[in-house]
C-alpha cells in the first residue's frame, strides 16, 4: 500500500498534507499463545521502516519529513535520552532527503541496551550534544539553535518522540489501519490496544485514527517516562491538535469520542529505569517470538499482559532495531 489511508479517506489531504511512505503497511497482526493470556494479539509494527531504524517511530516521520522538505528545511533540532530511538530514526531518514539532525542528549540509566543505541547514534551521523538534564537542554537551546544556524536559516524543532501535531498523524493512519484489519477478518475488534508511551504522539494518534475508524477500542496508554506530561488529558488534548490540523489542511469530520486511558503503574521508578515486571514480560514476549527493549515495550507488554479480561487485547510492539 503507497497512498495513504488518510489521503483515501479525505481526498482534499493530499495536496495540501504531504505524505512520503517509508514502510511496508499495512503491518501484521497476529495472535500470540502461551502468554498465559488468552485472547492477546499483537500488531507488529517493528518491522516498520526500510531504513537503518524501524518501529513506530517511522510512521511519524513519514507526515513530518515531506512538511520539512516543503519548507526547504537543513537542519533539524530535536531532544532524547541517551538511548533514543527517535534520535536514531530522524537522523537516518531526514539524511536520506540531505537534511542534518542534531540532538540534545538527556541522561538515562546506561545498561547494555542504552549503550548499544549510543554507539548506533555516534555512528550516525548526527550530532550530538550531552546536555545531561532537562533544566541544562532548556537553557542551552538559544546557544544550539545559534550554534546550528546556517546562512542565517535557524534549524528546525522536533519535539521529543516526533509528538507534534502532524507527527501524531503516523499513528492517526495506524488506527485507520487496524480498522480495515478488523473489518476484514485478520483480527478481532479489540477491547483494548496497549501501546507504551514516552511522547503522547503514538498513543493520541491511535486513540484518534481507531475513533475515525468506528472502532470502539480503548487505546491504554502505558507511560514510561516521568518527565512529560502523559496524563489521559494531556493525550486528548494532543489528539485533538492533530483532529484539528486535519480540519485546517482540508478533512471534514466531526471529532468523535475517543476512547483512551493512562497509567503510570507499569513506570517504576521512572524513564530507563527497569522493573520487574517488564523483565518477565520482556521473557514471555522472547518465547512468543518478540523481542522487547526494557524502556517501552516490555513495560507496555507487562500491561498487555494483565489487561482487563473483558475482550481482545492488541499490543503494539513499537520497538524496531535493525542489527
Amino acid at each position: 500500500m503507497t497512498t495513504a489511508l488518510l489521503h483515501r479517506r479525505f481526498p482534499a489531504l493530499e495536496p495540501m498534507l504531504p505524505f512520503l511512505r517509508l514502510g511496508d503497511a499495512p503491518t501484521p497482526v497476529r495472535e500470540l499463545r502461551g502468554t498465559g493470556r488468552g485472547g492477546l494479539w499483537c500488531k507488529d509494527e517493528s518491522g516498520y521502516g526500510a531504513g537503518g531504524w524501524g518501529g513506530n517511530k517511522v510512521r511519524k516521520l513519514e507526515w513530518l519529513l515531506p512538511e520539512l522538505r516543503r519548507r526547504g528545511t537543513r537542519t533539524v533540532l530535536t531532544v532524547g535520552a541517551t538511548g533514543t530511538n527517535w534520535g536514531l530514526a530522524v537522523t537516518l531518514y531526514a539524511r536520506d532527503l540531505g537534511i542534518d539532525t542534531v540532538i540534545a542528549l538527556i541522561d538515562q540509566p546506561e545498561d547494555a541496551h542504552v549503550r548499544e543505541q549510543l554507539g548506533r547514534l555516534r555512528g550516525s551521523g548526527a550530532t550530538l550534544h550531552f546536555t545531561r538534564s532537562k533544566p541544562l537542554t532548556i537553557a542551552a537551546a538559544p546557544w544550539l539553535f545559534l550554534r546550528h544556524t546556517r546562512r542565517l536559516r535557524l534549524p528546525v524543532y522536533l519535539p521529543a518522540g516526533g509528538s507534534a501535531p502532524i507527527g501524531v498523524l503516523g499513528y492517526v493512519e495506524a488506527g485507520l489501519e487496524i480498522g480495515e484489519q478488523v473489518a476484514a477478518g485478520e483480527l478481532p475488534e479489540p477491547r483494548h490496544i496497549v501501546t507504551a508511551v514516552g511522547s503522547g504522539g503514538t498513543a493520541a494518534g491511535l486513540a484518534l485514527g481507531c475513533a475515525l475508524a468506528g472502532l470502539r477500542s480503548e487505546v491504554l496508554a502505558v507511560v514510561v517516562n516521568d518527565t512529560l506530561p502523559l496524563a489521559t488529558t494531556d493525550l486528548t488534548r494532543l489528539a485533538d491538535r492533530a483532529a484539528t490540523v486535519l480540519r485546517k489542511r482540508g478533512a471534514t469530520f466531526d471529532v468523535p469520542p475517543l476512547h483512551l486511558a493512562s497509567t503510570r503503574d507499569y513506570l517504576g521508578d521512572g524513564y530507563g529505569h527497569p522493573t520487574p515486571e517488564a523483565t518477565a514480560a520482556a521473557q514471555v514476549a522472547e518465547a512468543a517470538g518478540l523481542h522487547l527493549d526494557p524502556v517501552y515495550s516490555a513495560k507496555a507488554f507487562a500491561a498487555a499482559l494483565t489487561a482487563g479480561p473483558d475482550g481482545p487485547v492488541l499490543f503494539l510492539n513499537t520497538y524496531g532495531p535493525r542489527g
